[in-house]
């Protein structure tokens, strides 16, 4: 009987599955939408039996579309957003804010209600900060537990149990309490490469309660990615999800890194996994690269030890927005209407369809004709890396009174050259730190066209290779699937033999001056920004 592994990945929207073969192959997918509660003061919250819902959903419908057996499912992997979910006895969702809903129990990896902590944390200048680059970020965990402490203590002690999400679906398919190094190094920070929490630190911040019961409700029995957990799916999930009992369930990892398996590491194209930089592009951006040695650069997070290859260190950049700034962005022009209705009548997201109107105007070629005096800062979100400043906000310069689809287009393009010079502060930043990167390979729904690709490379002056597979990010959780199930001995021996890179982007030497130009303008709008704002 054939094996076939499961990768899902659970995003911020919807949660997806896809069914793999042993080379790698996407045999079939299929997706759930997942709601989000979104409130004033930066509030994101979700649900738990929600998001469960959706990854059964998902999986029956991969499996079905797939046209096998459940018998020949020979293992599932997820990788998840890097949200907390509380639970109560019994594993019961209790609420996380003013709703009081207990249905809502996930505090969205893009929340920003722990600000405030977050700053406060920093001020502590723990030495285990020197581990997050320097700088904790609202969207980790402690500062949310810290939060949940502060403002909802009664949740906070009812509390069982404080996940990551991924290690949430792990114990909801496997019983098993075990976190992903995974998840707890890059967010809630612990130290991998000591194998320990600093129980300093939650003592000095305000969680020494944690510390005093020995972090059982964060975490006891840490394992690498791709690692068994207790006896496979339990009866009960295995019926939920439409498989078998005993199914083998690995360790997971938080979405951006799986897509980092499913890519870094493949064979093929340029680079190798120590100059290669994941860069994975969706709702926001998560840029990754690995190191033989520990790597310290200032507001970029790690590093991080095994975090996401077994053995290497991870630096993780990125965006907090990416996809959804360029959404947010072009949907407050005056002709964004008219766009997504001819959208629409097309069946493609508004971004798809303003990326094929850009490229039949003459593509990342003509972008300085199509942006013209446009210049974005999509920091609609703050600033994730290498300035770890939640509190900037987007900027916009050079916009006039063209309300036509065509200047829609170049304020399109414009916001996605702000993401690529986003993209080239951090790999700058990490270059002065001895990490060099010669190749971006680029994943998630957000980088699927060839246009944001080119003007990827074009922007960081990087070579932006693309993975063959239609779903890299899936395929990395596939990844860790076939690792459990025992079909490939290690992580790195699965990489290799079941990705593969394809299509290559160079920098267009023609346009090379023209973003060096506007890099610099770039730089100074920040800094203009953080100026006026203080």
């Amino acid at each position: 009987m054939a094996n076939y592994f499961i990768g899902v990945d659970v995003g911020t929207g919807s949660a997806r599955a896809g069914v793999f073969d042993a080379a790698g192959g996407m045999v079939a997918s299929a997706k759930a939408d997942i709601r989000l509660w979104r409130e004033a003061g930066d509030i994101a919250e979700q649900s738990s039996n929600d998001v469960w819902r959706a990854v059964c959903a998902c999986v029956r419908d991969a499996v079905a579309a797939a046209g096998i057996s459940p018998r020949s499912v020979a293992g599932l992997g997820f990788d998840a957003t890097c949200s907390l979910v509380v639970l109560g006895e019994g594993g019961a969702p209790i609420a996380v804010g003013a709703s009081g809903d207990p249905e809502r129990n996930i505090i969205v990896w893009m929340d920003h209600r722990a600000i405030d902590q977050a700053q406060r944390i920093n001020a502590s200048s723990q030495p285990v900060l020197s581990y997050v680059g320097g700088t904790i970020s609202p969207e980790m965990e402690t500062p949310k537990l810290l939060w949940l402490a502060e403002n909802m203590p009664r949740t906070c002690a009812s509390a069982w149990q404080f996940f990551d999400l991924t290690d949430f679906l792990t114990w909801r398919c496997t019983g098993s309490l075990a976190r992903s190094v995974c998840t707890v190094t890059c967010k809630w920070t612990y130290l991998a490469h000591e194998q320990r929490w600093d129980e300093a630190y939650f003592r000095a911040v305000g969680l020494g309660a944690l510390a005093d019961e020995r972090f059982e409700r964060i975490g006891t029995e840490i394992v690498p990615g791709g690692t068994p957990l207790g006896a496979g799916l339990t009866a009960q999930a295995a019926a939920e999800l439409g498989l078998e009992p005993g199914t083998p369930v690995a360790a997971g990892l938080i979405d951006a890194h799986a897509g980092g398996i499913g890519t870094v590491g493949a064979r093929g194209g340029p680079g190798d996994v120590l100059t290669r930089m994941a860069y994975v592009f969706g709702t926001s951006a998560c840029s990754m690269t690995t190191t033989r040695e520990a790597a310290f650069v200032q507001g970029v997070w790690g590093p991080y030890f095994s975090a996401m290859v077994p053995g290497l260190w991870l630096n993780e950049g990125g965006q907090s927005a990416a996809g959804a700034a360029i959404d947010h962005l072009v949907r407050m022009h005056p002709a964004a209407g008219e766009a997504e209705r001819l959208a629409d009548e097309q069946g493609v997201s508004l971004g798809a369809w303003l990326a094929e109107r850009a490229a039949e105007s003459g593509g990342a070629a003509a972008v300085e004709r199509l942006v013209g005096a446009l210049h974005v800062v999509p920091e609609f979100l703050g600033n994730r890396a290498p300035f770890a400043d939640p509190t900037t906000k987007a900027l916009i310069a050079g916009i006039g009174m063209d309300a036509s689809i065509e200047s829609l287009v170049g304020l399109y393009l414009a916001g996605l050259c702000g993401l690529g010079y986003g993209a080239r502060q951090i790999i700058d930043a990490q270059r002065a730190a001895g990490i060099t990167t010669d190749t971006i390979v680029i994943s998630g729904g957000a980088g699927q066209s060839p246009l944001v690709r080119q003007v990827l490379a074009d922007a960081t002056g990087l070579a932006v290779a693309a993975s063959t597979s239609p779903e890299p990010v899936l395929l990395g959780s596939a990844i860790l699937a076939a690792v459990a199930a025992g079909h490939y001995g290690d992580v790195t021996t699965a990489m290799s033999a079941m990705s593969e890179l394809g299509e290559v982007y160079r920098p267009n030497p023609a346009v090379a001056n023209w973003h060096d130009k506007r890099f610099t303008a770039f730089g100074k709008l920040q800094a203009i920004g953080r100026e006026i704002a203080s």
